[in-house]
């Protein structure tokens, strides 16, 4: 007897040059895009850190992290901000730039197949999907954590 096929709830991301699919629930908020606080010798993905509920958030841009684009916050920017997976406790959100809203996605193993295209995926990519008629990129969340807190070390 095979157990149901459950759907899980997702978020379809925008940024400049690609869409990301991520778990909703990795999605903590979404907020308006505003200046980040520059990070002295951070990389150029890095954008800066925001202030968010007490914390102060590393916010990265994806589509410069994995080579898509040179993007800027721009009007009706977003920065979505994600719980952190790997239970560093001075890290456990970090924020990334959304061009415009997220949306809610329903992910069913119908609609959802690995796009086979790409031999080599860029760093920071899990895998490449289409989902129904929609490309994304799946990030590796766990990956950019690291180099995210590798980042601000060798930044300090």
């Amino acid at each position: 007897m095979n157990a149901p096929q459950r759907d899980i709830r997702g978020v379809l991301i925008t940024v400049n040059q690609g869409r990301l699919l991520l778990p909703n629930a990795s999605v903590a908020e979404v907020i308006t895009f505003s200046d980040p606080e520059p990070v002295e010798n951070a990389p150029a993905w890095m954008l800066g850190q925001i202030r968010w509920r007490g914390w102060r958030l590393p916010l990265l841009s994806f589509s410069r992290f994995a080579g898509w684009s040179n993007e800027e916050g721009q009007i009706g920017a977003k920065v979505v901000v994600l719980k952190a997976l790997g239970g560093n406790p001075k890290l456990p959100y970090f924020a990334m730039l959304s061009q415009g809203f997220p949306r809610l996605v329903t992910v069913s193993r119908s609609a959802l197949a690995e796009s086979q295209g790409m031999k080599e995926l860029p760093a920071g990519i899990h895998s490449m999907v289409m989902l129904n008629d929609d490309a994304a990129a799946v990030p590796d969340l766990m990956g950019l954590e690291l180099l995210i807190d590798k980042a601000l070390q060798e930044a300090a």
